[in-house]
């Protein structure tokens, strides 16, 4: 496995090609002395239940994992914090308002985007929305699907880290499929 950082070549303040690696997680130049680490970007999900107990889940438009079955949700923008982005990813996909957000839990994840694997620490809500029946796909979104429970087979889920959570989501609400 290659260093996380192998594609950068070169340091990002002073231009010096003498940009090594100097542990596992980062590279420092030579010349200057600047060190870069490549941290996890932040990413959120959203378990969307209507009044009839299913799960919103989108069908990704775009790759990776074109095709498959998501979570609405997605990458963080700078300035913004955790609850912020769900809602704004939310909306953005789906078309939905999030009344409220709780935290549930956090898996770790590596996204495959532009040749590059990037690590993502991916943040899982439950959430609960004002106008579920108006949910329509937007964005990287190409279908909204609401799942019933006892339906959903988390290997229909492209993403590792969202199998992972849809899994473990599945099984601390009593539709433990294994």
């Amino acid at each position: 496995m290659s260093h996380p950082l192998h594609k950068f070549c070169y340091c990002p303040v002073c231009g010096s090609s003498r940009f090594k690696i100097q542990n596992g997680k980062s590279k420092r130049c030579a010349d200057c002395g600047f060190e870069y680490f490549m941290n996890p970007s932040a990413a959120n999900a959203a378990f969307i239940l209507n009044d009839r107990g299913q799960l919103l889940a989108v069908r990704r438009r775009r790759s990776p994992a074109r095709g498959t079955l998501d979570l609405p949700g997605g990458f963080c923008d700078i300035g913004e914090t955790l609850e912020q982005g769900v809602c704004r990813e939310v909306m953005e996909e789906t078309g939905l308002e999030i009344t409220s957000a709780t935290y549930l839990f956090s898996i770790p994840n590596r996204y495959s985007y532009s040749g590059m694997t990037i690590p993502t620490l991916d943040a899982f809500f439950r959430c609960r929305v004002s106008n579920a029946d108006e949910a329509h796909p937007m964005d990287d979104a190409g279908e909204c699907v609401w799942l019933n429970p006892a339906d959903i087979a988390p290997g229909d889920f492209g993403l590792e880290s969202v199998r992972k959570a849809v899994t473990r989501f599945l099984h601390e609400n009593g539709n433990d499929r294994t």
